[in-house]
This record gives structure tokens, sequence and C-alpha cells, in this order.
């Protein structure tokens, strides 16, 4: 029964968390409908078509309809940079964009003192909010008149402090003085009270916790901002990461990917054609195949450590194992998709089995071979990570794990970036040689 609770418990978390999500889906959303239409009416008012294609309206079904819109790729990924750098205050974009950033300056906020016989006064607390890492001196305060005397702290943003504002009073919290209002605001311990620059709690033992206001902008440790990562690119471009450069490393982790992938469709595409052409073969491995697609290579780590040790080889066979399955099924999967009517054309026609094989089920498979390929270089470069987490000594994978450790997120967020932008370069390159490759597909 604690168990059912405990599963109740998370589901609730994360229906709470995708609930607070879909405002900033659905913002994100109505912003993507917002430039496709400005987009439209700005393309439609300079270059009006008044041809066939414009009056086409069913696009679904034809392939060679629906394109990638380069305009809305460009503006994608411009917005992408746009948002990142509106939650960071990146001094790449001017103030206007900024979303509102965590409260930086001096503020106040009065505290009232209650004796025990009732008698209360009033003192004002002066708050210095400074950017983390400075080391900035307490403001200086007169102590006022009354038994309740003003003070000053300093506090990092993003931060909280306590203060025991009571302590410099001639009447302390010993005496039986107590906080009862902020700015005028009654409070009693573990309550909180809004205040100009943020707000202050009382702990069960009645110190004041201020708390300035953090805003919208993310703080640097979790989230940098564009330009702190290019620094960071330039540096470790320029002084290497861990006595290596950083071609060193994205070399090794793209070495590692490319033989895995590699040795995985040696060995995935001829299996694929074997199960798409004999029964005999479709039964031997299709338990096995089918066993094998939903585990995770992530979870053959200690197996592979087992059998390969911790050096490249069982990196490598990680890989290998992550691309194998998806390249036999997508191959397999293309064989059994060539329609029976070209084979018996073929055959009509006085073709050979050779030949069959050879003019009409390989062409024809090509199409989904090349999917699972991509398929399976994207699942390739998302292993390569773990895979380096193997006593790798170079690596995109290790740079970014290593980074972690020490919570250097720009160097993470480097380490990510570089990741899917090669991923996506070779995966470019990839459709690039389907192109050329595979000039029929999608045309029946």
């Amino acid at each position: 029964m604690n168990v059912i609770f405990e599963l109740w418990g998370e589901l609730k978390a994360v229906l709470l968390t995708i609930v607070g999500a879909i405002p900033y889906i659905a913002g994100y959303i109505l912003l993507i409908l917002a430039t496709m239409f400005v987009w439209s009416f700005i393309k439609r008012m300079l270059t009006p078509k008044h041809d066939y294609s414009s009056l086409k309206t069913v696009t679904f079904g034809d392939e060679s309809s629906v394109v990638s819109n380069t305009a809305a790729s460009i503006i994608s990924i411009v917005l992408i940079f746009v948002l990142w750098g509106a939650f960071t205050g990146s001094k790449l974009l001017p103030g206007f964009m900024h979303v509102p950033g965590p409260f930086e300056g001096e503020g106040t906020f009065t505290y009232t003192s209650t004796l025990p016989d009732g008698t209360t006064d009033d003192a004002q607390v002066t708050v210095l909010v400074h950017p983390v890492g400075e080391d900035v001196a307490d403001p200086v305060v007169e102590a006022g008149d009354g038994f309740a005397k003003n003070d000053s702290m300093t506090i990092g943003s993003y931060r909280s402090a306590l203060i025991r504002v009571a302590d410099n009073d001639d009447t302390t919290r010993g005496d039986g003085a107590v906080i009862t209002a902020i700015d005028g605001k009654p409070i009693v311990p573990s309550e909180n009270v809004k205040i100009d620059f943020g707000q202050v709690s009382m702990t069960p033992k009645g110190t004041l916790n201020v708390q300035p206001s953090t805003g919208w902008q993310m703080e640097p440790i979790w989230l940098p901002s564009p330009e702190a990562v290019w620094k960071r690119l330039g540096e470790i471009a320029t002084d290497g990461y861990r006595n290596s450069t950083l071609a060193e490393h994205l070399g090794f982790s793209l070495f590692r990917v490319i033989v895995g992938f590699i040795l995985g469709s040696i060995v995935g595409i001829p299996l694929g054609y074997a199960m798409g052409l004999s029964s005999w073969f479709r039964g031997w491995f299709d338990p096995i195949v089918e066993f094998m697609r939903p585990v995770p290579p992530l979870a053959l780590i200690p197996l592979v450590i087992i059998w390969a040790g911790i050096g490249e080889v069982g990196k490598i066979i990680l890989l290998f194992l992550a691309a194998l399955w998806i390249m036999a099924i997508a191959a397999r999967s293309g064989v059994s998709g060539v329609r029976i009517s070209k084979v018996h054309a073929a055959y009509s026609l006085g073709a050979s089995k050779w030949q069959i094989m050879r003019y009409v089920i390989i062409p024809n498979s090509l199409p989904e071979i090349f999917t699972g390929a991509r398929v399976a270089m994207g699942v390739c470069w998302g292993t390569v990570v773990a895979a380096e987490l193997v006593a790798a000594e170079k690596g995109a994978g290790m740079m970014i794990m290593v980074a972690s450790k020490f919570q250097s997120t720009d160097i993470v967020l480097m380490g990510i970036i570089l990741i899917g932008i090669i991923g996506f370069s070779i995966d470019m390159l990839m459709r690039w040689v389907e192109r050329i490759m595979v000039p029929w597909k999608g045309k029946g």
C-alpha cells in the first residue's frame, strides 16, 4: 500500500509539472503559428502565385509536396537563440527583449518589534543585493531612536539569507521581544510577507529570511548566456580540456560512432534482408531481434564491461549493438514493403532471382534502410555519451560528464550543442547521399 501511495505521489508531481508547462508550450505553439502567418503574408505580398501549385490544397500522402521550408528553419533557430538570450540576460540582445531579471541594488523594509507589555517600535533594514561572486560590504546605516535599531545586510542575487534583526536591538528575543509585522503587514512564524523587492518569511523560531525577487531569468549556473558558452568554446578550442584539444575530444567521439554504426550496418542489413526473404531466417532471428530491440543500449554497459573491458573495444561494441537491431529491422521492413506487383512484372520479363534481388528488392528497400540509418546514427550519438562514461580519457561525452561534476554548465551546454551540430550535419549528409542514390523515393 505504501508503494502505491508513493507511486501516486510521484505521478501527481509529474502531472503538476506537465500542467505547469502547458502555458509555456501553448505560448511557443502560438509563436510558431504567428511567425508562420506573418511569413506567409509577406511571401504572398512579395511573390504572389497564380499557378496550379498555388491551388493545391491536399498534401497528405504526397511526399514530394511537403518539403522543409528554409525560412521556417532559419526563423526557428533564430527564435531559439532569442529566447535563450532573453531568459539569460544576454548582452547580444537589447535590454527591452530581456525578460524580468533578478533584483539587484539596494532595497529596504521595515519591521515592527513588540515587547511583552505591548509596546511596539519600528526599525528599517537596508538590503544590498549584488551579483553572485562579488565581495561587498554591508551598507552603513544609522542606528535610529527607540529600542528597535536599524540594520543592514548583503545578499547575492538568486540567493536568500537569514537576519536576526533583534540582535542589535536594546530589547532582544531573550527579553521577550518578537517581530510582529513587516512593512505594516502582520507576520507570524512559518509565514511570509511580500515587500517591494521580494519577500520576507519568518522561520518557526522567529528569524527573518530575506528573499529578493529572482525574476524570470535563469541563474548562470543553471543556464549560461550564449556569449558565455561561445567564450568557453573559444577557450577550450585554444587551450583544450583535460589535456586534450577540442578536436581530439570530438574526433574520438565521431570515430567511435562511425565505427560502431558501420559494423552494425554490415551485420544488420544482411540480417534484415535474410529475415525479409526467408521464412526460416525470419523465424530463427525474429524473436532475438524483437527481444533486443526494446532493450536500451545503456542497460548493456555492465555486460559489455564484463565481456570486453573498459577499453575502446567495449565502447564500440556498445555502439554496434545500438545500431545493429535498428538496421536489421529497417532492412527487413524495406524488403517486406516491396510491392509484389513489381516482382511479378520482373518475373514476367524473364528476370532471374538474382536480377530480382539486384533490380527490384534492393532499390525498393533502400529508402527504408536510409531512414533506419538516420535513426541508428541518432541513437549512436545518444549512446556515445554513456559509452564514454566507461573510463574514457577523450570524447565529447567524457567532457560533458566531467564538467557536470564541477557544475560547469557552460561546458556541458557547449558539448551538447557540438554533438547536436555534428549529428545534424551527418544527418544532412545522409539525406544528400539518399537523394543521389535513391532519386525514386516517394515516386511509387
